[in-house]
């Protein structure tokens, strides 16, 4: 946690890991997102809304390119765990798949409807369901797991399923205890249990290629995280660079992802070599 975080007042904290207000452009910013992202989809209209659980969230959408055997970046959206929808992020599918490779993105419930360790479960399951699946619909190369903010943390734990072949967190959280201490937590309702069992900082480090992405632009509390996590995983001798986007905010830094021959893509294709 960082130093002095007990000190500061409750207004201070929920700044500390609030982007909205720290981008001030940023209903804008996801307003073009959406558009970008509605346009895009009705030309994959037959691989879209796949399940893989039973409830609506519980499906992936499938944006597979012209090779099946290349790699696949399978995204995870952010939104705090609380908000959002895969469908509003299917324009980051560009860039992927102008460098030829296929995309997959998931969904999943949101709190308060159900709990964090409900979320981990199902990306994990959502997992099993495209390892086992995906080469049906035009996606059998290797996964490369990613994800932007609450995302990034769900690919950290995601990392661990033995289909991900290598991962990219973007902006992620790695240790939840600030998070109990800020207005996010009224629909997290996070326990000590899950701090500590879904904290990848608090996790055995994977040793697996994972490349941690965050904006230089953004947040104090969310650049330290990401350089926290990725000290931890360079004392354990887990191979994967750490990659600050110079001038990027929380929201303009899926661009990097999202525009063809953007930096992430090129972190994603240095991992599997």
């Amino acid at each position: 946690m960082t130093l002095g975080w007990a000190a500061l007042t409750q207004r201070e904290r929920d700044l500390a890991y609030n982007n909205n207000e720290a981008v001030p452009d940023a209903s804008s910013l996801i307003e073009e997102r959406n558009v970008a992202s509605a346009a895009i989809r009705p030309s994959f209209a037959k691989t879209l809304e796949l399940p893989y659980g039973e409830s609506q969230r519980e499906q992936w959408d499938l944006y597979p390119g012209k090779d099946p055997a290349a790699p696949t970046l399978a995204f995870i959206h952010g939104g705090y765990w609380q908000r959002n929808r895969r469908e509003d992020f299917a324009s980051i599918a560009e860039g992927a798949l102008a460098m030829g490779w296929n995309v997959a993105l998931c969904g999943y419930s949101l709190c308060p409807e159900v709990t964090l360790t409900k979320i981990a479960y199902q990306i994990h399951a959502a997992l099993d369901w495209l390892s086992a699946r995906g080469a049906e619909h035009g996606l059998a190369g290797p996964i490369v797991l990613t994800g932007w903010s609450a995302g990034g943390h769900l690919t950290a734990l995601g990392a661990e399923h033995p289909a991900v072949t290598a991962a990219i967190p973007i902006s992620g959280i790695f240790e939840l205890g600030p998070i109990r201490d800020t207005y996010l937590n009224a629909a997290l309702k996070l326990t000590d249990e899950e701090i500590v069992e879904l904290s990848p900082m608090r996790r055995p480090v994977v040793n697996k290629p994972m490349a941690i992405v965050y904006g230089a632009a953004e947040l104090p509390e969310l650049c330290r995280q990401s350089r926290d996590f990725h000290a931890l995983r360079a004392a354990a001798q887990a191979p994967g660079p750490l990659v600050p986007i110079p001038g990027a905010d929380h929201f303009r830094i899926l661009d990097a992802l999202r525009r063809p021959g953007g930096a992430m893509l090129r972190v994603a294709a240095d991992l599997l070599l």
